[in-house]
């Protein structure tokens, strides 16, 4: 089947530079809701045939214009949240950035047991979201779109399709796409990886330390 993976529109904590990874999570800022409208257009002609979302009101949020342009509704997807910050919740110093930064590229490279203070190791990700993306597959769908989130995706698609560990170092701006084509049991390939705004809607602040660094949230 077709997955298709979209980071959510973006957000309050997207522009301070937060670490903001609790549920429900904020909603969206007028741009975000821009960029939420803009993938909708973004996918047209893009055969869906279910649109689910994380159970972060910002992904159930940019979901739904796609939804509602294909009299779908949007299906909340339990285990596909971000990646917990855990005590660096809501941190926007540079040093806990870091350390939260540092624990996607360990897991890139191999350690699984590596977590930021209080957060979830690569293992435990691994485990709610393959079961997500599981429950997706059996439902005998041959499209999906399902918006969560920054790092989540790139972690996730990083350790389970080969092609895209060199991308899934680099940042998913908000509403960035990527999409894989296979099953848990066959094993996933990359059909794209856009990493930018729907539409060709920027962001107006740079992504830089202070902004978004890390993708995620």
């Amino acid at each position: 089947m077709r997955l298709i993976l979209a980071r959510h529109g973006q957000t309050p904590a997207n522009v301070a530079g937060s670490l903001d990874t609790t549920l429900p999570g904020p909603g969206l800022t007028g741009l975000g809701t821009r960029q939420a409208q803009a993938l909708a257009g973004d996918l047209t002609g893009q055969p869906i045939d279910a649109v689910f979302a994380s159970e972060a009101t910002r992904a159930q949020l940019t979901a739904a214009p796609t939804a509602h342009g294909r009299r779908m509704h949007v299906e909340v997807l339990p285990g596909t949240f971000e990646i917990q910050a855990g005590s660096l919740e809501k941190r926007t110093d540079w040093p806990s950035v870091q350390i939260y930064i540092d624990t996607l590229r360990l897991w890139r490279e191999g350690d699984l047991t590596a977590s930021a203070p209080g957060g979830e190791n690569g293992h435990q990700m691994l485990e709610r979201v393959d079961a997500a993306v599981a429950a997706i597959c059996a439902r005998g769908l041959s499209s999906a779109l399902l918006v969560s989130h920054g790092a989540l995706i790139r972690s996730w698609a990083g350790l389970r399709c080969p092609d895209v560990v060199d991308l899934a170092a680099r940042p998913l701006d908000n509403t960035g796409v990527v999409a894989l084509d296979g099953d848990p049991v066959g094993g996933w390939g990359l059909v794209s990886w856009t990493g930018t705004c729907a539409g060709g809607l920027e962001d107006p602040q740079p992504d830089d330390a202070e902004h978004d660094p890390t993708g995620a949230g």
